[in-house]
């Protein structure tokens, strides 16, 4: 098994536009759930999302990271190395 990059959305309020915040590697869906709160707890999130990288699907260009995830079945590579949390 190996770890998938999962990208990170939340919104403060209800009413808020959902924002890309950071993103976290994990071997699962239920893994990357649990880094992400802890991760990135430290504002009062009204929501926080998670999607791995793999399942986002570019719409208008073929050579961004998400698109480069897809290609390479998001493997670590297509950040260009180890990953880091923004």
């Amino acid at each position: 098994m190996r770890e998938v990059i999962y990208d990170v959305f939340a919104r403060k309020d209800r009413g808020d536009q959902l924002v890309h915040i950071g993103y976290v590697d994990a071997f699962d869906d239920e893994t990357a759930r649990i880094y992400a709160w802890k991760t990135y707890d430290e504002e009062k999130w009204f929501e926080m999302c998670v999607i791995a990288r793999t399942s986002i699907i570019p719409v208008n260009r073929d050579d961004g990271p998400f698109a480069k995830a897809r290609k390479t079945g998001g493997a670590k590579a297509a950040e260009g190395g180890i990953a880091a949390h923004e």
